[in-house]
């Protein structure tokens, strides 16, 4: 799609229904936490009244933006990536400053963030989103006839988004939980995060001009600001938000999971809150490179100061010399390893707790540079045994930084004791070589229970955004391990099912309707096909 240049200018305010509104509450502006300073504008928090402009002008738009055809809706997150790439210098430079991140991280999320909305096009144009299924009338069955019953999905209605503090792009403003929702034909309320407002509006922005550029309701996408008591709940309670989906803490996902179900009328919240990514090194990889592993597992841990939520938090394996090796490994690097600016002082606080916390439960082998900001990430490597370990919650609690915990087991026994002993995760890491082919295929089983994306061999802390990836997990990696938040199959989460009996062929939605208007790749009477 051709780009138009939405404005480049921050002006410290919030968007609703494209209109500039500002807060009336607490003051917020950025900080660069490479620079250790305050950033101009400055912003304020909304209240419940934006929440209410914003979701009455959502629910406004919905009947119009539901029944806009799939390719209006691929035209329309096309002119976004448009838009985003349009304005992609200043929004780098504002979103390295914002978030102390190296410029080449934010160049591949700005591409990240414009391949997922250029992917949720194809999956619109594809069609086999509408998940189309037709079980043709049998008047002369017995003893009963069997009506036409045709299925399709329709969208929830507008939804609730809250941007994540460590993907300022790629799970902000335009990210994945946004793509998905403006796919599926639901107009979008976006919470913008405190950490990075001045990347928030410029994206925002970007997304309002292609919503007028494509002749769509103004209430199709909305950005706010404010505090989760204040502006987060209000938003998940508002009776005209159909659904949620969140990037964040355990305790601010499950706050909106506890408000959202204390509805009149619940709704479902997809919230990604809490992984630490077990990886397990098995004897024969550990054998044959261990060192190498573990020079590899630093290089993991310590990228972008650990802010990640795939980062390699757990390391699980058996004692043995080649763990001795990759310890010696991981510790010799870790030590060269300096010291990075986190994304806020208030992140890097509370890592500096989970570190702290950390050294009371387990044995300190290694630490990183020390830095001397006040954003400084001091990466830090601690070790216990397996029963340890299994006896403690403390030991298995999120550190959202540069820190992992070595699990050491006595056997293989105590390992597979271990994956049956973790919480939910996004990620299981396995390390394995030929020999260790029988101990991974009785630790497999166990780890499709515990994760939503297992690896064997490399590291978790990359996400392909394509159609067979899943992030998700059990609880506490995310609120609802049925679905992911990275990838096509996300358009699910803001879809239901609905069944037309015996409905009038003239009122049929294209996607059921005979002739297969759309050419569909349909489910009828149980086989694939296109007629």
């Amino acid at each position: 799609m051709t780009a138009t240049i939405p404005g480049t200018t921050l002006t410290g305010e919030m968007l609703i229904a494209g209109t500039a509104v500002r807060g009336n509450g607490q003051e917020v502006r950025a900080f660069d936490p490479a620079a250790g300073r305050p950033l101009e504008p400055v912003y304020q928090h909304g209240d419940s009244s934006h929440v209410d402009a914003a979701c009455a002008a959502a629910a406004d738009a919905f009947a119009t933006y539901r029944a806009s055809t799939s390719e209006q809706r691929a035209q329309f997150l096309e002119t976004i990536a448009a838009n985003i790439e349009a304005i992609s210098e200043t929004l780098i430079a504002r979103t390295v400053a914002e978030s102390g991140l190296p410029q080449a991280r934010i160049t591949g999320e700005v591409g990240r963030t414009t391949g997922q909305l250029r992917l949720f096009a194809s999956v619109l144009r594809e069609g086999s989103w509408n998940g189309a299924r037709i079980d043709t009338a049998q008047p002369d069955r017995t003893p009963l006839p069997r009506p036409d019953l045709r299925q399709r999905f329709i969208p929830l209605g507008p939804v609730a988004v809250f941007s994540a503090s460590n993907f300022p792009l790629a799970f902000s403003v335009a990210g994945g939980d946004t793509a998905s929702a403006l796919a599926a034909g639901c107009p979008v309320v976006v919470k913008g995060h405190d950490a990075h407002p001045g990347t928030s509006e410029l994206v925002a922005r970007a997304i309002a001009d292609a919503v007028v550029s494509c002749g769509l309701p103004a209430g199709t996408f909305s950005l706010l600001f404010g505090s989760g008591p204040d502006l987060g709940i209000a938003l998940v309670t508002d009776p005209r938000i159909k659904a949620v989906g969140f990037t964040g803490s355990r305790s601010g996902g499950t706050a909106l999971v506890a408000a959202a179900a204390a509805r009149p009328e619940p709704i479902p919240v997809y919230a990604e809150m809490s992984s630490i990514n077990p990886v397990f090194l098995l004897d024969g990889a550990l054998d044959t490179r261990g060192a190498e592993l573990g020079t590899a597992f630093v290089a993991s841990l310590t990228m972008g100061s650990g802010q990640f939520c795939t980062n390699p938090g757990l390391v699980i394996a058996v004692d043995s010399p080649g763990l001795t090796n990759f310890v010696a490994a991981a510790s010799q690097a870790l030590t060269k390893s300096p010291a990075t600016p986190m994304l806020t002082p208030n992140i890097a606080r509370s890592y500096a707790s989970g570190v702290e916390s950390l050294t009371k439960a387990a044995e300190l082998i290694s630490r990183g540079e020390p830095g001397t900001s006040e954003t400084s990430c001091h990466a830090a490597l601690f070790t216990t045994d397996a029963q340890s370990f299994l006896a403690s919650e403390d030991l298995q609690a999120e550190v959202f930084g540069s820190s992992s915990l070595i699990v050491r087991c006595a056997d293989a026994d105590e390992l597979r004791a271990v994956a049956q002993g973790i919480e939910g995760q996004l990620t299981a890491t396995v390390h394995a070589d030929d020999s260790d082919l029988e101990e991974a295929g009785k630790l497999l089983p166990l780890l499709e229970l515990k994760a939503g994306r297992i690896l064997f061999g490399g590291w978790p802390t990359g996400v392909e955004v394509c159609h067979a990836m899943v992030h998700g997990g059990p609880f506490p990696a995310t609120s609802d391990s049925r679905t992911t938040s990275v990838g096509s199959l996300a358009i699910e989460r803001y879809l239901r099912p609905v069944c037309y009996q015996d409905v009038p062929k003239s009122l049929l939605p294209s996607a059921v309707a005979d002739g297969n208007p759309d050419h569909l790749w349909r489910r009828i009477d149980g086989a694939l096909s296109q007629d």
